[in-house]
């Protein structure tokens, strides 16, 4: 017999500080746990993430999908998803073959796993992604569009298998312009923050708003696992763990060209592994974030304990980006084993030269702080900016769209870069500070450059730093 535990969040979610709320969540049965660990230069805490090796099975073919119905397809989806929670654990199992859906919300201790050769070809149509939900859009919480993939206040969450999912992108990419009556609606979205508007009234699906939804989004969940899956196109961000602890994504291959389409996006989480995936984007590889302004200050969670190991980037911004959006604050980070392998044109022709190997970015209205950073054993070969950046006065759109109405500088300390290995770089290391708030505590050991373009180091407003 399955039962039904009441689960208590207080101000403390998991360590965490968020609104009080109860939920109500089916025990466990036949699931167990493994713990991953992962080396660092910090305490680094073991991770919890569910085995589903013995779990019961649900086939999305015994509940009525069919490869040419959406409508049946995505019903039965969330039959079989229901199914694997009442009973409670399961593995949602999608067999070989292209199977159209629409949003997939994800529920306590299932395993939505792709078989070989199995495609959930996600619709293309926003109102496939109604009603809204709790989300967030740049570090703001708000009610949006669903991600495409979802789990809310879960524990025991998994997306696994060699299949792929993939987006189709024909309103999404038309959606990656920002025109005036978007921009209207991020101004409006950051005044509600401002304000403190209940998160339950910002209700942006509405008009031309057009914020895009994410691809995967686990938000408030513990023990995640991500594994073995292919990604690929994505209306925003691809991967976003969002107030959750003990994640683990790895052997994950994600190919995502367009706008704002970032790998994986740790925001306000802790205890992260990020390993053995191969990221070809858009955007930044991985982005480490902890939210926006005074958003995140309400939320108060810093993100910490996130670790990146053995990776390859074919194309991306950044390899490892810190903020811009980090107003609760980002501590202990490690990257270790990563190349950029990319030649500057992918196998389609398309290419992001890569512009900075580890870049730190932030602005007077963030706040927060960063610390406790570290990079090891990196390659790549042709970078536009540097092996490591600071920046203090990124400010992008957001620079013209509204005044900054708290001035609040961010703390930056602890920044060690150790066997790198560039073949073009335009500086070793480029930092632009506040002179109110130097960089402190910078260290680069073994970074070497076959082509300097530029001045090996740019430092403005920072503590000396330790080059060897």
């Amino acid at each position: 017999m399955t039962r039904i535990l009441p689960s208590r969040r207080s101000v403390l979610y998991a360590g965490f500080a968020v609104p009080l709320f109860t939920s109500y969540a089916h025990a466990a049965s036949g699931l167990s746990h493994t713990q991953v660990s992962a080396s660092a230069p910090f305490d680094m805490p073991s991770i919890r993430v569910p085995d589903y090796s013995k779990a019961k099975r649900f086939s999305i073919t015994d509940f009525g999908a069919s490869q040419g119905d959406q409508t049946a397809t995505s019903a039965a989806i969330a039959k079989a998803i229901d199914a694997a929670h009442q009973a409670g654990s399961g593995v949602v199992v999608v067999p070989e073959g292209v199977w159209p859906t629409a949003k997939i919300h994800l529920k306590s201790h299932v395993n939505l796993h792709l078989s070989k050769g199995a495609t959930l070809l996600f619709s293309e149509k926003p109102e496939d992604y109604l009603p809204p939900v709790q989300t967030s859009w740049e570090g703001i919480e708000c009610f949006n569009y669903s991600p495409l993939v979802y789990a809310f206040d879960c524990e025991n969450v998994a997306l696994s298998g060699e299949g792929k999912l993939k987006a189709k992108l024909d309103i999404w990419q038309i959606w990656y312009k920002r025109p005036k009556p978007h921009m209207d609606a991020l101004v409006a979205l950051y005044d509600m923050a401002y304000k403190n508007v209940p998160v339950s009234e910002r209700q942006m699906v509405a008009g031309e708003n057009h914020l895009r939804p994410h691809f995967v989004q686990f938000n408030r969940c513990r023990n995640v696992l991500i594994e073995d899956i292919s990604i690929e196109d994505s209306p925003f961000w691809t991967i976003h763990p969002l107030l959750c602890r003990d994640v683990v994504i790895r052997r994950v291959k994600v190919r995502a060209h367009g706008h704002n389409n970032d790998g994986v996006d740790p925001e306000m989480s802790q205890n992260v592994l990020i390993e053995d995936c191969v990221f070809d984007q858009g955007d930044d590889a991985v982005s480490v974030k902890s939210g926006r302004d005074m958003d995140a200050w309400r939320l108060n969670t810093p993100t910490k304990n996130i670790v990146m190991r053995n990776c390859q980037i074919r194309n991306g911004h950044q390899l490892m980006a810190v903020g811009s959006e980090l107003s609760g604050g980002i501590e202990n980070v490690f990257v270790d084993n990563c190349h950029f392998v990319g030649t500057g044109k992918g196998e389609d022709g398309w290419a992001v030269p890569i512009n900075n190997l580890l870049y730190v970015k932030t602005n007077e209205r963030r706040g927060g702080y960063v610390k406790n950073i570290h990079m090891r054993n990196v390659s790549a070969t042709k970078i536009q900016g540097s092996v490591l950046a600071v920046e203090t006065d990124v400010l992008y759109q957001w620079r013209t769209l509204l005044p900054t109405y708290v001035r609040k500088l961010t703390p930056i300390e602890g920044l060690h870069v150790s066997d790198i290995r560039v073949e073009e770089a335009k500086h070793i290391c480029f930092i632009k500070a506040e002179a109110e708030m130097p960089v402190k505590d910078v260290s680069l050991q073994k970074v070497r450059a076959a082509k300097l373009t530029d001045a090996p180091v740019i430092s403005r407003n920072a503590a000396p730093i330790r080059l060897t």
